[in-house]
C-alpha cells in the first residue's frame, strides 16, 4: 500500500522523538520514501545524522539554506509528498499550525502544503488536557488535520495519563488508512463504542455489558474502505482499532461533548451504549453504609445523542446510523425507536442472555431503514461490520 508513495516526516521536539527513528525504518519496509523535517528543538533527541542515515536522503532543517531554494524551495518540498506527516507533533507545533505561524522550515511547510496532514500529538497529560491544546486539536481537525493518538499511560515526566505518541507501526496503520484507496476515500465518519460510567462515588458507577467489541470491528471495517473515522469509545474490553483518531471518553455527557467536537461528518454511526441515566449528585467520597438504611440516589437522563443528531438543524450527518439492543420483541422495539429517534438505519440485535451474543464474537442483526427490514446470518462480528461498511459506502454513492 505504501510502495512509492512519499512522506514528508516533521519532527518535533520531545521525548517522543526518538520513535521517529523507527518510524522511518518501518515506512521504508513498506516502500515508502522518507523525507525527512527536524526541528531546532528535536535536534535535542535525536541528531540529524542518524535520521537521514535512516531515511536514506538528507534531513532538512533550516528554512534560510539558499542552496535547497535554489534546488527545491519549500514550497516543492512541502507538495512532493503524498502525505506530511508531524511525529510528535508538539503542544508548540500543533499551536503554531491552528494560529497560521510560519517562523521556521517545520511550520512553514505545514502552512505552505496542500498535502494532507497528519498529527501523532506527543506531551505532557497536563499540556494535552489545557484548554488552549484542546481548542487548537478542535480548530485543526475542523481545518481537515487528522491525528492519531495520543496513548494514555507512563511518562517520561513520571506522570500517567494521555499524552503519549502512538507507537511507530500504530502510526503506519493510520498513514495506510489515510492512503487507503477505497470508495469511502475522502468521508468523515464518526463511530462511537463501548459502554459509558457514571459514578455514584469516587469507587462505584453504573454501567452496562458492552464490551465495545462490535462498534470496534465497524470502525475498523470503515477506516479498510478508506474513510476518516473519528473513534469516540467509552471504558470498552477490547482495545481500540488503529488507523483511526481515537477519543476515549468515560460519561454519557463526556460522549456528548466528544461527539459535537467531531461534527460534521458524513456519516454517524452510533454503537455506543450509552446509560439513559446518572446520578445527579455523585459523592466526592465513598459511600458507606450506616444504620439510617440504604442511600438514596437521585437520577437524571443523561443527554440523546443519537436523537440530537438525528434532528439537527444544520450539519446533520448525511446517514446517521443507530444500534438497538434488545432482550425480546426485539423488531417491533427497534422499529419504534427508529422513528423516535429520527435516524435512518436502526441495526438491532437481540442480547437476551441465552444468545451469547453481549460480550461475545458473534452477532446477528436486523438491519432497518426506510427500504424495510433487512435479517442478517448470525456471523463474527468483523463479519457484521464489514458487511455494514459496504452497505454505507453504497448508500453515499446513490
Amino acid at each position: 500500500m505504501l510502495a512509492s508513495k512519499r512522506i514528508l516526516l516533521i519532527i518535533g521536539g520531545g521525548i517522543a522523538a526518538y520513535k521517529s527513528l523507527d518510524l522511518i525504518r518501518r515506512l521504508k519496509e513498506r516502500g515508502a520514501a522518507v523525507t525527512t523535517v527536524l526541528t531546532r528543538a528535536a535536534e535535542e533527541f535525536v541528531t540529524p545524522l542518524s535520521v537521514s542515515a535512516l531515511a536514506g536522503e538528507k534531513c532538512y532543517r533550516d528554512l534560510f539554506d539558499l542552496t535547497d531554494e535554489a534546488e527545491m524551495g519549500h514550497i516543492q518540498l512541502s507538495r512532493s509528498a503524498d502525505l506530511v506527516v508531524v511525529a510528535p507533533a508538539t503542544a508548540d507545533l500543533m499551536g503554531k499550525m491552528t494560529a497560521g505561524l510560519a517562523n521556521d522550515l517545520a511550520s512553514t511547510l505545514l502552512m505552505a502544503t496542500d498535502t494532507p496532514v497528519l498529527c501523532a500529538p506527543a506531551m505532557n497529560v497536563r499540556m494535552w488536557d489545557h484548554p488552549a491544546t484542546q481548542r487548537n486539536l478542535a480548530q485543526l481537525q475542523a481545518d481537515g488535520v487528522r491525528f492519531v493518538g495520543p496513548n494514555e499511560g507512563d511518562m517520561a515526566c513520571g506522570e500517567y495519563g494521555p499524552g503519549r505518541m502512538s507507537e511507530p507501526l500504530e502510526i503506519v496503520a493510520a498513514i495506510e488508512a489515510q492512503m487507503a484507496d477505497g470508495p469511502l476515500q475522502g468521508k468523515r465518519i464518526l463511530v462511537t463504542s463501548g459502554p459509558t460510567h457514571e459514578p455514584i462515588d469516587p469507587v462505584r458507577y453504573i454501567a452496562n455489558r458492552s464490551s465495545g467489541a462490535q462498534g470496534t470491528a465497524v470502525a475498523r471495517a470503515l477506516a479498510a474502505l478508506g474513510a476518516d473515522v473519528t473513534f469516540v469509545t467509552g471504558p470498552a474490553d477490547v482495545p481500540p482499532p488503529e488507523g483511526v483518531q481515537v477519543v476515549r471518553v468515560k460519561t454519557a455527557q463526556q460522549m456528548s461533548d466528544a461527539v459535537d467536537a467531531a461534527l460534521p461528518v458524513d456519516v454517524g454511526v452510533f454503537a455506543a451504549a450509552v446509560a439513559d441515566w446518572r446520578v445527579v449528585s455523585a459523592s466526592d467520597r465513598k459511600l458507606k453504609k450506616t444504620q439510617d438504611g440504604l442511600p438514596a440516589l437521585e437520577f437524571s437522563e443523561n443527554p440523546d445523542i443519537l436523537k440530537r443528531v438525528s434532528h439537527m438543524d444544520h450539519g446533520r450527518p448525511m446517514l446517521v446510523v443507530g444500534f438497538a439492543a434488545e432482550t425480546n420483541d426485539v423488531l417491533e422495539h427497534a422499529t419504534a425507536k427508529r422513528q423516535r429517534k429520527g435516524c435512518d438505519w436502526i441495526v438491532a440485535n437481540d442480547v437476551s442472555p441465552q444468545t451469547g451474543i453481549m460480550g461475545g464474537t458473534e452477532n446477528a442483526v436486523l438491519l432497518i431503514s426506510d427500504a424495510g427490514t433487512e435479517e442478517w446470518p448470525r456471523m463474527g462480528k468483523d463479519a457484521v461490520a464489514a458487511r455494514l461498511a459496504q452497505k454505507i459506502a453504497e448508500a453515499l454513492s446513490n
